[in-house]
């Protein structure tokens, strides 16, 4: 029985497959081999750490990726209008779990981000990255459609709302770039040079602000540009793995950073296979990277569609300064910052949300019809 599918199947699997942008595809596949690859060597010491058995997160890690799959897959089906719905219904469920994550949720490390159901932790402000960046998106577009309607208006309102749920947990990272990414697709939108500047200024005071606010910030700060004024073990560690890796790395599972590194399987995984496998693989996975946002940004900048081109510049950007603020951590290049490696890191709630934001790039940048029914 012949079960390819051909340019004539109609059915709703059928014109996904010829729709979808399949390089994108490659990409995530690419890097979420790695992303096992590495976790098999990172976790196991890390949950030796902890007092857990051998393959502990390997496992909770294997558990959430099928699921981060399945979701990718199924939003990537949606139209534009529903992916608008999506994002909507996502973004008020993740503002109510976020407000029950600040009364319910567990303190840890001096930050309430996590709230446990049913024996499975959540960290419902990953999921407020892509679910905010369509909404967003969708009202820039229809102030610039309706003069009627105050998108801008909204989408400030919105902007503030997230941002002191998300300083209240305090996670002063996230903030950082849920803003930077909103602001992107304002300038796009047509922000005037004014406010352009306005929020520039308001930016650094914020970072200045931020510094005084909160003292893990001012510690991490203070020791990135003054390394001997405090604790960087860490850091230290990871740039050794690198050192020790040199162009082609001490092999698979030969790595010893990882068993003296606590968050090797997490925020530093990027050093693990600096040392398992060399400069080689650091520079592939820095090109998948850069690969995937160049190609989201290139298939969006080809739309007409205002909100489809906000929305998925948005989710492009995200995924890359993610990418890039884990990356830079790593290599001493910015303050550490408690952010996982797009599809790589281990963390259940930021590799299901990594699916969702996933899932709606390759819904928005698949091939249309023109009004002639041919695909373009």
């Amino acid at each position: 029985m012949n079960t390819s599918i051909t340019r004539t199947d109609v059915s709703l699997v059928g014109r996904w497959w010829w729709t979808v942008d399949k390089w994108i595809l490659v990409a995530v596949a690419l890097l979420i081999s790695i992303g096992v690859l590495l976790n098999f060597a990172a976790g196991p010491p890390a949950a030796e750490r902890i007092g857990a058995d051998t393959f502990h997160f390997v496992r909770r890690q294997m558990m959430f990726l099928p699921i981060a799959v399945v979701v990718m897959l199924a939003i990537s089906l949606l139209p534009p209008v529903q992916i608008r719905r999506l994002a909507v219904i996502g973004f008020v469920c993740a503002l109510i779990l976020m407000l029950a994550t600040l009364a319910l949720g567990l303190e840890v490390k001096g930050a309430r981000r996590w709230i446990t159901f049913a024996g499975v932790s959540l960290q419902p402000s990953e999921f407020i990255k892509p679910f905010f960046a369509v909404v967003a998106a969708w009202m820039f577009a229809e102030h610039r459609l309706r003069d009627d309607f105050p998108g801008n208006a909204i989408a400030v309102g919105l902007l503030l709302a997230v941002v002191v749920m998300l300083l209240s947990q305090p996670d002063v990272g996230m903030t950082l770039v849920v803003t930077a990414v909103w602001c992107a697709q304002f300038f796009v939108a047509g922000l005037p040079i004014f406010w352009v500047i306005l929020f520039a200024l308001a930016g650094l005071s914020a970072l200045v602000g931020a510094y005084f606010a909160f003292s893990h910030v001012a510690s991490r700060v203070d020791r990135f540009l003054d390394p001997s004024s405090g604790d960087n073990y860490q850091i230290t560690q990871s740039m050794r793995a690198f050192e020790q890796g040199g162009w082609f790395g001490r092999g698979p599972g030969e790595g010893r950073v990882k068993e003296a590194l606590p968050d090797a399987h997490t925020d530093f995984i990027f050093a693990v296979a600096g040392e398992e496998f060399g400069v080689i693989l650091c520079i592939a996975m820095v090109a998948l990277f850069a690969f995937l946002v160049i190609r989201a940004l290139v298939k969006a900048m080809r739309e007409e569609n205002l909100f489809i081109l906000l929305a998925v510049g948005g989710l492009a950007v995200q995924f890359g300064l993610q990418a890039v603020i884990n990356m830079a951590s790593s290599l001493r290049m910015m303050p550490t910052k408690g952010m996982t490696l797009p599809f790589v890191s281990y963390g259940g709630s930021s590799l299901v949300a990594l699916g969702v934001g996933m899932g709606m790039i390759l819904a928005l940048t698949r091939r249309r019809r023109d009004l002639e029914g041919r695909l373009i």
